[in-house]
């Protein structure tokens, strides 16, 4: 839950499979291509069969991974996930992440979490005095939170005109991060609360099943944040548009990945908090697919056509149907170094519930 929550450069290219020869070109060069349901593209027909748009200029990047034939070649128009080269790392990067992570938790800590500074209880108690019901209270937390984070993020284009990309990306985070600190700490402090439908922990394999699908849901849920120094507004931050890696599967993997977390937890936990607080974080995702699919096409126009035609909301469907097709070497766009730590993450955030749960129940909201 608290990934899904939190969670919200030019086209880089796929450097292990591009060719030598192909360059990534600026934001003005542009090149007809047309699609086709063999999930190919080609650059011999000169006319754009997209419904008729405002035109957005793209290059189609080359990842073909056949050894047959070149008319076999998957051009691919978006960016390759989690690409991440330790050569391009800067060190002042990374320090300038650190500091400002520090800075961030502290003033979150003053300003919001601590009951004798922070407004956070006050709050709380503000929306609990709408109803005694701990399902109400629930919901409009998460409602709250979802007109916050997908009202700002719906203005992104406007705001970041007007006070740039950084400034706008320490707006939306500094007013985002509070609530979804509060949504968390009431779910934890108040999951046990309501009406028990059911009382399935004792039943072998149910723990199991859960803590997998748990472990499963943050692969989905992660790909929003593939580049943490543009979450902290190190890097300019950017609206990408993803292609490889999570995405062959589902093109919203973080409503995949919420929907997986709030089912396994609903199994889990059985009650009337637990399902309402399900029902607010799938309906909130559910529209946050739509609005971004709406953004992407705005920002991309016919590039996101394309992307949208060979992949799928619902996991694997494009692949079922043929209209993507995975390389030999799939696995490769997994065995990346953001993939490998949002695995010790995860681990990590299990072994740590304990203390998790320790930390919001001294927070009485």
């Amino acid at each position: 839950m608290a990934s899904s929550i939190f969670l919200s450069h030019p086209l880089s290219p796929f450097s292990p499979l591009l060719s030598k020869h192909h360059k990534i070109p600026t934001p003005k060069q542009t090149i007809a291509i047309a699609y086709h349901p063999t999930n190919k593209l080609t650059t011999k027909t000169p006319f754009l069969p997209f419904p008729s748009k405002p035109r957005k200029e793209f290059w189609p990047i080359s990842v073909g991974r056949t050894q047959t034939d070149e008319k076999d070649e998957i051009l691919m128009v978006g960016e390759d996930s989690a690409e991440f080269e330790l050569s391009k790392q800067k060190i002042s990067s990374w320090v300038y992440f650190t500091g400002i992570l520090g800075v961030v938790l502290y003033v979150l800590n003053v300003v919001w979490i601590d009951n004798s500074t922070g407004f956070g209880k006050s709050f709380i108690d503000a929306v609990s005095s709408i109803s005694d019901s701990h399902e109400i209270v629930m919901l409009s937390l998460t409602l709250i939170f979802a007109i916050v984070h997908s009202g700002l993020a719906s203005l992104r284009d406007k705001g970041e005109e007007l006070i740039g990309e950084r400034a706008f990306r320490v707006l939306f985070a500094g007013v985002s991060l509070p609530l979804a600190v509060s949504t968390i700490v009431y779910f934890i402090d108040h999951r046990y609360d309501g009406v028990q439908l059911w009382q399935l922990n004792s039943i072998a394999g149910i723990h199991e099943l859960v803590w997998f699908s748990n472990f499963i849901s943050f692969f989905f849920l992660y790909p929003s944040t593939f580049n943490l120094l543009e979450v902290a507004a190190v890097d300019k931050p950017k609206m990408h548009l993803w292609e490889t890696g999570i995405m062959r599967i589902t093109r919203h993997p973080q409503l995949v990945g919420q929907v997986i977390w709030c089912l396994a937890h609903t199994l889990w936990i059985g009650n009337s908090v637990a399902v309402a607080a399900s029902v607010g974080l799938i309906g909130h995702h559910l529209f946050g697919a739509w609005n971004g699919d709406r953004r992407l096409a705005i920002r991309y126009g016919e590039a996101f056509e394309v992307v949208k035609n060979r992949t799928s909301v619902i996991p694997f469907a494009a692949i079922l149907d043929g209209r993507q097709k995975l390389p030999e070497d799939y696995y490769k766009e997994f065995i990346r170094l953001p993939y490998l730590s949002i695995t010790a993450l995860t681990l990590g955030a299990y072994f740590l519930h304990p203390l998790m749960q320790a930390a919001s129940n001294r927070l009485h909201w």
